[in-house]
């Protein structure tokens, strides 16, 4: 089984205490759903946007937040389907949390929706290499090789080995930044596919943080931090000694940027709540998946109805009313029309 090899330098420790420092702003901040879905959603944008761009996506963040919702625009088609498919990804992430182990089944899933529809080789999708495929990793802009991955015939192996680290009982006690950073550095090392294996790592990372309970607000975008330096965070990457294998230095590298990421949330959220707390008397309203649902639909249709918010989410009439009732209570949805021609829009 995997075994990493690390230690916990004063750097580390510093910014483990000034994550959990921020974390605890930002879990205790009495914010209104108005706020918390600009939050979410601005996280799912910047994540996305990020992702992708550090593999040479050219949408603009503005692009990106209009594919987002809905809204046609003018790119070249992978680009616009490499975006629109880590959107699928990040989302489906709210229905992996929920099982109790991840399998190669599931990391495959999670490629097939990172890469479908834009690999020069359908047949790469979803797959780990195999037979005679043979990659090595290098910069596209010089042509110079960077990385040589474990042989193919490796692959299974080595993935096993870590998706068995990834389901022990050893692996949830660790904490949650320090085992999304070790999971992603092995797996852009095993280099598992032939094509989308950082984005995949990325998405992976991001799965271990909502799974250990510590993003529970998902408004945080690490890969935002990698995009705005691209650089170190190669450079980062290429610290780890092929031989030793000690994950120190990158660790070092993934915590900085999970810090300045959470650092950045909290700013923003103690402007938007002038420095409260739960704790100060004010009451944290929690929106639920059914509330997400319908908020995305009238962001992409413009409004939405009672009969379509039962279709949409599968429930009563009853409930409909009240999911929707819930947000025109606390100014997400503003009620419009009369009798039988009752529709909600964002207010």
């Amino acid at each position: 089984m995997f075994t990493p090899k690390y230690q916990i330098t004063p750097l580390i420790l510093g910014h483990l205490t000034k994550i959990s420092a921020a974390r605890e702003v930002i879990i205790n901040a009495p914010l209104i759903p108005k706020w918390e879905l600009d939050l979410r959603r601005e996280a799912l944008i910047r994540s996305a946007h990020a992702s992708t761009s550090i593999e040479g996506n050219s949408l603009s963040y503005e692009e990106v937040s209009n594919l987002e919702i809905g809204r046609e625009i003018t790119a070249f088609g992978k680009d616009r389907q490499e975006v629109l498919n880590y959107f699928d990804a990040l989302k489906y992430l709210d229905k992996l949390v929920l099982l109790e182990k991840i399998t190669n089944k599931d990391i495959l899933k999670l490629h097939k929706m990172v890469t479908a529809k834009t690999l020069d080789n359908p047949e790469y999708v979803g797959k780990y290499r195999h037979g005679n495929q043979y990659v090595m990793v290098g910069n596209r802009f010089t042509g110079e090789i960077t990385y040589k991955p474990p042989a193919t015939r490796e692959v299974p192996e080595l993935m096993d080995d870590l998706l068995d680290f990834i389901n022990t009982i050893d692996f949830k006690k660790l904490n949650p930044v320090l085992a999304a950073g070790i999971v992603h550095y092995e797996f852009v090392r095993i280099h598992p596919f032939i094509d989308g294996n950082g984005r995949t790592a990325r998405i992976l990372a991001t799965h271990i943080l909502l799974k250990s309970g510590f993003d529970t607000k998902r408004f945080f975008a690490l890969d935002d931090f990698y995009n705005s330096d691209r650089l170190g965070y190669y450079a980062a990457l290429k610290t780890v000694n092929p031989t030793k294998k000690d994950l120190t230095k990158w660790l070092e590298y993934f915590c900085e940027g999970v810090d300045v990421s959470l650092e950045a949330v909290r700013k923003k959220i103690m402007l938007l709540t002038g420095g409260k707390s739960r704790e100060m008397g004010s009451n944290q309203i929690a929106l639920g998946d059914k509330h997400m649902k319908v908020v995305g639909y009238v962001r992409k249709n413009a409004s939405i109805t009672n009969r379509k918010v039962r279709e949409l989410l599968g429930v009563s009439n009853k409930t409909a009313y009240q999911v929707l009732e819930t947000l025109c209570k606390y100014d997400v949805l503003s009620k419009r029309g009369g009798g039988r021609n009752v529709f909600y829009i964002l207010k």
